[in-house]
This record gives structure tokens, sequence and C-alpha cells, in this order.
């Protein structure tokens, strides 16, 4: 199955789309969930009930990954032809 051209799938066809923004958006909502669960860990109506996930270190990480990927895809928008 082809896709259809235009500008949309031009667009995507770069090489700085595919391997640095699009994982980039990936981990900036990985970051965003994480700090939204981490939220709501900590205002949670039985303190006993402590979870497992580390979401603290999810949300540094991916953030940190989030933020270098974007800025490679940011480099690669501003260089390319």
């Amino acid at each position: 199955m082809m896709l259809p051209q235009g500008p949309i799938t031009d667009f995507l066809n770069h090489d700085w789309v595919q391997f640095w923004l699009l994982p980039g958006l990936t981990a900036l909502a990985l970051a965003i969930w994480a700090g939204i669960a981490d939220r709501r860990r900590l205002r949670r109506n039985r303190p006993d009930a402590v979870g497992w996930m580390p979401w603290q270190g999810i949300g540094f990480w991916s953030s940190f990954a989030a933020l270098l990927l974007l800025g490679a895809a940011l480099r690669g928008w501003l260089t390319t032809p």
C-alpha cells in the first residue's frame, strides 16, 4: 500500500522527523503522563497505598530524553535545505 503524496508525506519522509521529532514527541508525552501520575500519587487519600512505579524518575529521564531529541530535531529542521 502506497501513501498518497502530498505535503504531509513529504514532511514525514525527512530523516530528522523520523529519528528525532517523533521519538522526542513520544518522550514528551511520557514525561507529561509521568508528571500527572506522580501528582496523583502525592495526593492519594490513603497514605499506606504506595504504588510501585517510580514516576518521578520516569518523568525526569523522559523529559531529559525529550529535551535532547527535540533539540536534535530543531537542529535538523534548521539545517534542512
